[in-house]
């Protein structure tokens, strides 16, 4: 009788932290997406006494987001990882509330604050992941989470399309209907983690554990920052570091290159504006049927690996590269008047590839997360706190080359930071499929 009660508690709290998640994050996707425009046209608006930037917070939230990945596991440590989404939740909160009267100080503020949040919330969520998944649960339950999270990509586009649809500038009665649903959302998100119960003790003696801690109960911040550095120095997360990186790079590429690449195809005519939005739609359905799909083969990705999925993920994502390469125009991303293609630029194809973005992102993440999670399972917190930091790191250097590179050079620096990505995960993926089913507790 024990058992069934201890699985629907586990499966509840993922379930709980997937919504969440969705919540929040239909709020802060949209925001984002939306934020150069809605702030540009404040700029026309306001008659230029406001001046604030949205590249430039997202480049602060990039920058105070790698750097608070280091303190992150410590609070965790020390609030647990219920009050950390919790705390977490509250920033991304006041960073939507500040568009409904944007100032330039408190956009600079929100974009510190969110950045904050983000490590917090992040590393929080990878640790609670964890301690409620065990070795036949913990692929199924990162698929789950992931679809839940990725249909806030859906949601919140969908919602922005028809708030803004038809405007070229965004008035202050649109800002406001947009941010007042977003916050509405926020803060539903944020109540969300209080339904969250307590973490019942999990199989962790079915996970294989790289990197067992050597001091017994709770660590001292102290400890878990020294945790973060000695696991930064295995073989195993180094070479999982150039997938992660991977995943930083093409979350970059999808979530703000490839909209304006779209939008700026001339041959799209009137209609190119409004593929941003659709774009946005399709990339969060790939999102949503890779984590689901992944999540109901969640039991057996430890018999025949996690590598299939991997691959699988990598073939979608140069088959996506591929067809944009022939499908828009090389100066797109900086509308330099490059409009030359190597077919007749087609919409239809535009959306397809954006399917394929979304679909191979989730292959990537979902899996990352699994192998995560199956060989830290005592060290969770720091571990994740790595993956955060990697693909920020990653995701801030491509959003700095993004707006001086050509689409082409983009392409290619995608294609070849994929296969090295796909291929160390391999590797990894290999050794710990031999440890599993050689029975080994440790490596």
């Amino acid at each position: 009788m024990a058992e069934p009660k201890l699985f629907d508690v586990r499966l509840y709290n993922i379930i709980i932290l997937g919504v969440g998640f969705l919540l929040l994050f239909t709020a802060f996707q949209t925001a984002s997406m939306a934020e150069q425009s809605v702030l540009s046209s404040e700029k026309k608006n306001s008659n230029g006494t406001f001046t604030g930037d949205g590249y430039t917070s997202l480049s602060i939230i990039y920058i105070v987001f790698s750097a608070a990945n280091w303190i992150a596991p410590p609070i965790v440590a020390v609030l647990g990882p219920k009050l950390t989404m919790f705390a977490g939740s509250i920033l991304y909160f006041v960073f939507i509330l500040s568009f409904l009267k944007p100032m330039v100080w408190a956009l600079y503020l929100g974009s510190v604050l969110v950045g904050l949040g983000a490590a917090i919330l992040w590393t929080a969520q990878g640790n609670f992941l964890t301690i409620n998944s065990d070795s036949d649960t913990v692929s199924r339950n990162s698929g789950i989470f992931w679809a839940l999270l990725q249909c806030s990509l859906l949601f919140g586009n969908i919602y922005s399309y028809f708030v803004l649809k038809g405007s070229t500038d965004i008035t202050d009665a649109e800002r406001t209907k947009l941010f007042i649903g977003l916050s509405g959302a926020a803060l539903l998100g944020v109540l969300s983690f209080l339904l969250l119960r307590k973490p019942v003790s999990t199989d962790t003696e079915n996970l294989v554990n790289l990197s067992p801690s050597d001091v017994g109960g709770k660590e001292s911040p102290l400890q878990t920052i020294k945790r973060a550095f000695h696991l930064l120095r295995t073989k195993e997360i180094m070479l999982l570091s150039l997938a992660i990186a991977y995943t930083g790079i093409e979350l970059t590429f999808f979530s703000g290159v490839y909209g304006t690449c779209i939008s700026n195809t001339p041959q799209f005519g009137a209609d190119a504006k409004g593929l941003i939005g659709i774009s946005g739609m399709f990339i969060g359905v790939g999102e949503i049927l890779g984590g689901a799909a992944f999540g109901l083969l969640g039991k057996r990705t430890n018999k025949y690996g996690r590598d299939p999925i991997v691959l699988l993920g990598f073939l979608s994502h140069m088959a996506a590269f591929f067809l944009i390469f022939m499908n828009i125009p090389d100066g797109s991303p900086k509308n330099n008047e490059d409009w030359s293609t190597y077919m007749t630029p087609n919409r239809y194809l535009a959306i397809f590839s954006s399917f394929l973005l979304g679909f191979g992102d989730s292959s990537f993440n979902t899996q990352l997360y699994s192998i995560l999670g199956f060989m830290f399972p005592e060290d969770s917190s720091p571990a994740f706190a790595l993956f955060k930091f990697v693909q920020s790191v990653a995701a801030a250097a491509a959003f700095y080359y993004s707006e001086k590179l050509t689409l082409y050079y983009q392409l290619l620096i995608l294609t070849v930071m994929g296969a090295i990505g796909t291929l160390a995960f391999c590797v990894v993926e290999w050794g710990v499929s031999k440890a599993y089913r050689m029975g080994y507790q440790s490596i």
